[in-house]
């Protein structure tokens, strides 16, 4: 059954204006809809098979939107902040109001962030029950010895209601480890580390569930993700 949207609504999703602006770019005839001008604001298309053109120029539709952004430390991680800058100012051109970050990264922590205006996604992402993993590059002062590794893999009492769940260390050389967890708890990694008496002196998500932090992306740098990763992540 064919998805038909109201032709103000759509030309709002484009992000060509607020609802009044639409609506007064319709009166002066600046939209078509298959090579005719459409006035009416709550005209039925279908984003799939009518062609919409603004002043001459075809729109093409699209309702989510997925980015994979290198988080550079310094930034926090939410859509907007009076004072300090977010991972939104990132984004320049592609920057939209419905985008929000999933989940988030400490200020002072870098590397994999997944930027979407897909709220189901987001919530199926991040919902407990699903325990998406998550895995991090960590600097600590001094290579973890077996008992402090067994602890973090057995799950560790960070002050909260329960343990930890088990975790994953992957030991890099004595001062770097990869750790992967399946929880979002605050501070997490670092208050895991503390647990056990060591600490975090840097901090790096390199995978978040299906995705992999892509390589080639410098700090602060951002790219759309793959039909091939945004299918994983659904199928995750």
């Amino acid at each position: 059954m064919a998805k038909l949207v109201r032709l103000d609504k759509f030309l709002c999703d484009m992000e060509l204006g607020t609802r009044s602006e639409v609506k007064a770019f319709l009166k002066k005839g600046f939209v078509t809809v298959d090579g005719i001008i459409e006035k009416s604001p709550d005209f039925k298309i279908d984003p799939d098979t009518h062609e919409i053109a603004f002043q001459g120029k075809v729109l093409t539709y699209q309702e989510f939107y997925y980015y994979m952004l290198h988080k550079p430390a310094g930034v926090i991680t939410a859509t907007e902040d009076k004072v300090q800058k977010t991972v939104m100012s990132f984004l320049g051109e592609d920057a939209r109001k419905d985008l929000f970050p999933v989940g988030r990264l400490d200020k002072d922590t870098e590397g994999l962030l997944l930027l979407t205006n897909d709220g189901e996604l987001s919530h199926a992402i991040l919902s407990p029950r699903k325990h998406v993993p998550k895995t991090y590059f960590v600097e600590v002062p001094e290579k973890l010895d077996l008992g402090q590794i067994e602890a973090l893999e057995q799950g560790v009492d960070i002050g909260d209601d329960k343990k930890t769940i088990p975790a994953k260390v992957e030991i890099i050389d004595d001062t770097h480890i990869h750790l992967t967890i399946s929880e979002g708890r605050y501070h997490q990694v670092k208050r895991m580390l503390k647990a056990v008496g060591s600490e975090v002196l840097y901090l790096k998500r390199i995978s978040f569930g299906a995705l992999t932090l892509d390589g080639s992306l410098e700090k602060g740098s951002y790219r759309a993700l793959t039909e091939e990763e945004i299918t994983a992540l659904r199928n995750k």
